[in-house]
């Protein structure tokens, strides 16, 4: 038995394979490279420890073609194809194209060896389907045009590689699929589009600080029993707007318009794994039913278990659409949440099933990297994995008219390709807002260099969260760490920084910086300040997430029992979370805001409620009749907001010229907006946030008369009262607006 001393091979290009061994290897001549019976010439030479280049001499390597990388006397091993097939690229429409006179079908498969079409009559397992041999082309893809009407039928492709092993998978360019994603069907997307859908345009914004971003899980809006919504836990039920609290408070589309709301983040409503579709309306089911969605399947297909009826290919597409043209009738725009970053699994993902080298990132040793968190990442910044997410992003925007995007974990993705999507998507809408993670969950194979962090918007017409500056605010995001809302002293000079769009630290222009407290991670915002305040128990959070005994821990908790209804803001929890989104509402940059924080929402304490049931998850519409005086504060700062252009800048130079910092000291940070900023019909405008628990007395920037119009229990445009002085009394743990 030969001595196994060889760890990986690679094919990185036509004419050099990169080799790994388990030991350093002194005679490098001792390499041997084979297909079938023919050995090649190459010359090696040492990269680095136990790492090596060997370059053929007047031959190439053919993709579709098995070779093997030994040692004279030792082990060999097999090629994989990584970066050679870079050279396969093919500019051309690729997926199912549907006619009623014909169908074609292209799929990229540059190592396979023969590519059949399988068609099948339905989508049952037990179905023999008929094959059609597809042709190759010179860049590594498959065409197949069967000439005839498909509509109703499903296919798959069956590749056959070099080693005469298979695989059978969907298409990756699959848009409609049948029941948990299995089999790709065929279906005429012209009769998915719900009636006046060609009237339905893309809502115009004239600049990403316009943007009021409220981030919604579309299960969390309609699952609570208690609103007579008839297609609980789905797209549909974004289209049933009469429907109202007990105290006659509007709920769902209607509420989230009512707030003031410019953008709905809706979480990952593609295609995903993990949910049984033909379980979710069972009521004996006790499997999982509920998921954020960041396990991607299909990506261009939208989510079955969010349908009415997952078992028709067709349903959850004109669901889909049929939201957002409710949403855009509100005059809402929708931004997707997309997650190009990783998929629920290798091998089982159409990627691992055509080329996992290629569309998985790997190391030296052959391993593939986890960068996700999830067990691997997606290569963005090979040629055909790229024109994937751009394909994507536009299939998206022209078939279903979003709005916008949302990226996962974006700093797992090249800066390259977020600037070539980003580019392509504001070509077709100059509108489309285009944001971030810039962070990973683990070390990349992802060069540093070309990662998507924290600077690399700049100038680029994309922003990112802004991590900087929502632990200023709140602390850290678990644990019970304060911030500058929740009781931290000496970081004043921070929400200063923030306040300014951090135009000197992380962006460029406050377009690119999204300012927030919370999203679907972590603590929610009331549950961060419970817990900053050590008042966990107090309020009965669960510490069991298992079964039933959630249901019955959630029943017991009392989350609100020292929150006065009449009078919220005479308590120090809610003021405190007020006064947390208030620096968000009143900062520069675009806000960003997790639904029901206009309500004291909580998830009793649940940190990461990513599986966790409905009653952990869903929006508890009680809240707003029990805070409707904390939802009309919020309505009234996003009222501000929206009417005055002050808090809304949209370059450099205006916020240089026009904001000022008066104060960063002593839990006291105060401002002034001044000289009609950005054409406000306001002259000057003074902030002040106190995150003290006594009232202080803030300098005013000049002597006179000054209009209040926020502070501690009130927030809008109007009025409150004026005062003529060298200073205001701002109250504790508030915000305190007046003008001139």
């Amino acid at each position: 038995m030969n001595e196994r001393r060889l760890q990986n091979a690679f094919a990185e290009s036509s004419v050099e394979i990169f080799v790994a061994t388990k030991e350093n290897i002194d005679e490098v001549q001792n390499f041997f490279i084979k297909q079938d019976k023919t050995f090649f010439k190459f010359f090696a030479e040492v990269v680095y420890d136990c790492h090596y280049k060997l370059t053929l001499k007047g031959a190439t390597i053919d993709p579709k073609k098995n070779y093997e990388v030994g040692i004279r006397g030792a082990d060999s091993i097999s090629v994989r194809m990584r970066n050679i097939l870079n050279e396969y690229t093919y500019e051309g429409k690729l997926g199912n194209g549907y006619s009623i006179e014909k169908s074609e079908f292209i799929l990229w498969a540059p190592t396979a060896t023969k590519v059949d079409l399988l068609i099948y009559n339905t989508a049952e397992d037990a179905e023999i389907p008929t094959k059609h041999l597809m042709i190759a082309g010179e860049n590594g893809e498959y065409k197949a045009t069967l000439e005839s009407d498909l509509e109703g039928k499903f296919y798959m492709y069956e590749l056959t590689f070099a080693d005469n092993s298979q695989t059978i998978t969907v298409d990756p360019y699959a848009t409609a699929v049948s029941v948990n994603g299995k089999r790709t069907a065929i279906v005429n997307l012209q009769k998915t589009n719900p009636k006046n859908w060609d009237n339905d345009k893309f809502i115009a914004q004239k600049s990403p600080t316009d943007a009021i971003i409220y981030e919604l899980h579309i299960r969390d809006m309609s699952m609570d029993k208690n609103i007579a919504f008839e297609n609980n836990g789905t797209f549909k039920a974004f289209t049933e707007v009469q429907l109202t609290t007990k105290e006659g408070n509007t709920v769902g589309l209607p509420h989230i318009k009512e707030l003031g709301i410019t953008d709905i983040h809706l979480l990952p409503s593609y295609d995903f794994d993990v949910i049984d579709e033909t379980r979710i309306t069972d009521d004996t089911y006790k499997g999982r039913k509920y998921n954020w969605g960041y396990d991607p399947q299909n990506y261009n297909v939208p989510e079955g278990s969010y349908s009415t009826n997952p078992l028709e290919p067709t349903a959850r597409i004109t669901e889909f659409k049929e939201m957002v043209k409710a949403i855009h009738e509100h005059g809402l725009r929708v931004i997707l949440d997309v997650v190009y970053n990783h998929t629920f699994s290798i091998f089982d993902h159409a990627f691992g099933k055509i080329a996992p080298e290629y569309y998985f990132r790997t190391n030296d040793d052959g391993y593939f990297t986890n960068g996700s968190g999830c067990g691997n990442e997606v290569a963005s910044e090979r040629p055909m994995v790229r024109k994937y997410i751009v394909d994507s992003v536009l299939y998206w925007q022209h078939e279903y008219h979003v709005d916008g995007f949302r990226f996962d974990l974006m700093g797992l993705i090249d800066t390259d390709t977020i600037k070539m999507l980003t580019s392509a998507l504001q070509k077709v809408n100059p509108s489309t807002i285009v944001y971030g993670e810039p962070w990973q969950a683990g070390g990349s194979a992802l060069p540093e260099y070309l990662q998507t962090i924290k600077g690399t918007q700049k100038g680029n017409n994309f922003a990112v969260f802004n991590d900087n500056f929502r632990e200023a605010i709140k602390g850290g995001s678990d644990d019970e760490t304060t911030g500058f809302a929740t009781g931290a002293p000496f970081l004043e000079p921070q929400i200063a920084i923030g306040v300014a769009g951090s135009i000197d630290t992380i962006s460029s222009s406050p377009t690119e910086t999204i300012n927030y407290i919370t999203a679907h991670d972590n603590l929610n915002l009331w549950d961060k300040v419970v817990k900053t305040q050590g008042q966990n128990e107090n309020l009965g959070f669960i510490t069991n997430q298992e079964g039933e005994d959630v249901e019955i821990a959630v029943k017991n908790a009392t989350p609100y029992h020292i929150v006065n209804e009449e009078n919220p803001f005479s308590n120090e929890l809610v003021q405190r979370s007020v006064l947390a989104n208030a620096i968000v509402l009143t900062s520069q940059g675009i806000p960003f805001i997790h639904a029901g924080d206009e309500f004291l929402r909580t998830k009793f304490g649940d940190h990461n409620s990513y599986k966790s049931p409905d009653c952990i998850n869903m929006i508890r519409w009680e809240n707003k009749d029990k805070f409707i005086k904390v939802f009309n504060y919020y309505q009234g700062l996003i009222n501000l907001r929206k009417e005055h252009p002050a808090f809304r800048m949209a370059n450099e130079e205006l916020v240089r010229t026009h904001l000022e910092i008066l104060r960063q000291d002593n839990n006291v940070v105060s401002f002034v907006l001044k000289d009609n900023a950005n054409g406000d019909n306001w002259k000057n405008i003074f902030v002040v946030y106190n995150s003290n628990e006594i009232t202080c007395e803030v300098e005013l920037p000049v002597v006179g008369e000054w209009n209040i119009v926020v502070n501690g229990s009130k927030a809008g445009t109007e009025v409150i009262q004026t005062i003529n002085s060298h200073a205001v009394l701002a109250a504790p743990l508030c915000i305190t607006i007046l003008y001139q």
